[in-house]
């Protein structure tokens, strides 16, 4: 959990040109449009089941059920951020990928990329009565399947779910997204990235979002405890720097979470994800000169207390 609060510190220091903003929590309405009503008030209440908060993998307290609902409030706000005009913002931690609509899993409570989605295409329906929906790609390069979002999205054309992640990893029992790409143990930076490239493609071919929510796992790392993948610092931040630049060369606008990592030394971790946030600030920057002068803005990250 430190390294959510340790990668603050370092922004702070080192990128002032990020802004820091504080998350707010999301509402019992806002986790609904994907979180049954009885799993949300079993997080709020800590009626949570004993077998419930292990497949979670961790215990239930008043701190957990707050950071779960900032968490899903970051990334709801890093993807206005994202669609008001920045172009490209972010939520220091999220990614909380193996969530259901009706139990957590996996470190992951509520589902802060479904819902984001949800909410987005229900806000954009307001601003434009007369457009179809606002598409939305997932694409998670978190080095486990996201299998909680591609559950609830398995009926749904308008959001498009991509997974580059490990064969054999966890989950062990994948759900089916839009599409998987599967990798095996020791896949180093060359093989990762033309399997990128060609899941971007096939994304390019199948669908046109208006949205991009791009989970940047930092564990296919070769420091990383439970990836099993071999990616170097360049290689991952080459893997960032062209899911960012598939967006900005079609001007879509892209909000990016942290997702997992768990390096032997923590801040091997927060090393990957620094160099995530260095790869988007010159993306942001890009965005920021097809505004005029008075609406430009500096980059938007949201961050949340991490205890647990």
């Amino acid at each position: 959990m430190a390294k959510y609060a340790r990668l603050r510190e370092r922004l702070s220091a080192e990128l002032p040109q990020v802004q820091l903003h504080e998350a707010l929590a999301a509402s019992d309405g806002e986790l609904a449009l994907v979180h049954t009503p009885d799993y949300i008030a079993a997080v709020a209440q800590g009626t949570l089941g004993a077998a419930a908060q292990r497949e979670i993998g961790f215990p239930w307290s008043p701190a957990m059920a707050e950071r779960a609902r900032r968490s899903v409030g970051a990334t709801l706000q890093a993807c206005r951020s994202a669609l008001g005009g920045a172009g490209l913002a972010a939520n220091l931690a999220g990614g909380t990928h193996h969530a259901y609509a009706d139990k957590g899993s996996g470190f992951c409570v509520f589902n802060d990329a479904g819902v984001a989605a949800r909410l987005m295409q229900v806000e954009h329906a307001r601003r434009h009565r007369a457009r179809g929906p606002l598409q939305v790609a997932i694409v998670d390069l978190d080095v486990h399947q996201g299998n909680g979002t591609a559950r609830i999205f398995a009926n749904d054309p308008s959001v498009f779910t991509l997974s580059l992640h490990g064969a054999k990893n966890f989950p062990f029992r994948k759900e089916p997204s839009d599409l998987d790409v599967e990798l095996a143990d020791g896949c180093g930076d060359a093989t990762y990235m033309e399997a990128l490239e060609r899941a971007l493609d096939e994304l390019g071919q199948r669908f046109e979002p208006g949205l991009v929510i791009y989970l940047a796992g930092a564990d296919p790392h070769e420091g990383d405890r439970l990836g099993r993948l071999k990616l170097s610092y360049d290689g991952m931040e080459a893997r960032d720097r062209r899911v960012m630049d598939w967006a900005w060369q079609r001007r879509i606008p892209l909000a990016f979470t942290m997702a997992g990592g768990y390096g032997h030394d923590m801040e091997t971790t927060v090393q990957v994800q620094m160099r995530t946030y260095r790869t988007a600030l010159a993306y942001h920057q890009r965005w920021q000169a097809l505004q005029p002068p008075q609406a430009t803005a500096a980059p938007a990250a949201h961050w949340h207390n991490a205890a647990p």
